[in-house]
């Protein structure tokens, strides 16, 4: 089967969606839009995807019917990206700057590129652009080791080819490929009909990662799988099961939040709860309810969700 959870802006889940297995991307996406705007009366939507999820006829069918979408375009597959696109001279516009701790957003620079009526936005982070080119370096040394040795099977890797040209029965280091791959050091670029400024595309796209640790959420966390069912109707109802738990744990972190606890771990939250009991005692003819204490976090969840907790030792009739 197929999930599919459809997020607002904020991080918050609206709804979710289940198809048969073999469904492909494209074909879930035009469906899923039609049913929103009907379900929920939303008037505008726009939708954000990688690029392995758009195909040219989908942005077609969405130019057709004007829905707004950002979408991630192919670097080194598409011409006009790689010829014309990133080839486009211009200043970068800076939104974050390096990092001055952790917790900070990771370095972002974009600038607006038009070809033709296509607007493209290109975003850089020098943060990625100094590992981009670590790696490089680290790929080009291990096949300068390693080709001289014979080791053809390293062509088979996508990482190891793009670097090296034949050379006769063999293969060796091409230095002008390594060189043109420094153009994609750090960069990703973005296509979109919207008007939004080109910081706001770029940061709506980012928010894909939010979708991704929904997922991981989903599968770890929530144990969704493994499913053993028969039937159709209990595997959707397993997973709407597993859906309403994602609301619930959404709200519980964003009241923690709220309350300064931004940076608890879920895991943490259930273990504490866990551990938290009422045991039933009888001394001398009176029924009492002893409470263990909250432990860890378990009373931030209780203050955060305003819940007050029981006392520690009470008499029940």
């Amino acid at each position: 089967m197929v999930v599919g959870v459809v997020l607002d802006q904020e991080g918050w889940p609206i709804c979710c969606e289940l198809w048969p297995g073999n469904t492909t991307d494209v074909g879930t996406l035009l469906p899923v839009m039609e049913r929103l705007s009907q379900r929920f009366g939303i008037r505008r939507v726009c939708i954000v995807a990688d690029r392995g999820m758009i195909a040219a006829a989908t942005l077609h069918a969405l130019d057709q019917k004007n829905w707004p979408y950002i979408v991630g375009a192919r670097l080194r597959s598409s011409r006009e990206v790689r010829d014309q696109v990133l080839g486009r001279p211009g200043r970068f516009a800076k939104v974050f700057g390096p990092r001055q701790t952790a917790k900070d957003p990771s370095p972002l620079s974009v600038k607006e590129v038009w070809v033709d009526d296509r607007r493209y936005i290109v975003c850089f982070n020098e943060e990625q652009a100094r590992k981009d080119a670590a790696d490089r370096q680290a790929i080009v040394a291990a096949l300068a080791d390693r080709l001289p040795k014979g080791a053809k099977s390293l062509i088979g890797n996508q990482g190891f080819r793009r670097y090296v040209t034949v050379q006769g029965d063999g293969f060796e280091i091409d230095p002008e490929r390594v060189a043109a791959e420094e153009r994609y050091d750090g960069k990703w670029v973005l296509r979109t009909n919207t008007d939004y400024q080109p910081a706001e595309v770029a940061l709506a796209y980012k928010q894909l990662w939010m979708v991704e640790d929904l997922f991981r959420s989903m599968k770890s966390l929530l144990a969704t799988r493994p499913i053993y069912h028969r039937l159709d109707t209990t595997i959707r109802g397993h997973v709407f099961c597993s859906f309403l738990a994602l609301l619930l744990r959404t709200e519980l972190e964003n009241r923690l939040a709220a309350k300064g606890h931004a940076v608890v771990e879920w895991g943490q939250i259930l273990r504490d709860l866990d551990r938290l009991e009422e045991v039933e005692i009888e001394q001398d003819g009176r029924r009492l309810m002893l409470r263990t204490e909250a432990v860890g976090v378990a009373g931030k969840v209780f203050q955060a969700v305003g819940v007050a907790l029981p006392p520690t030792l009470r008499q029940v009739a």
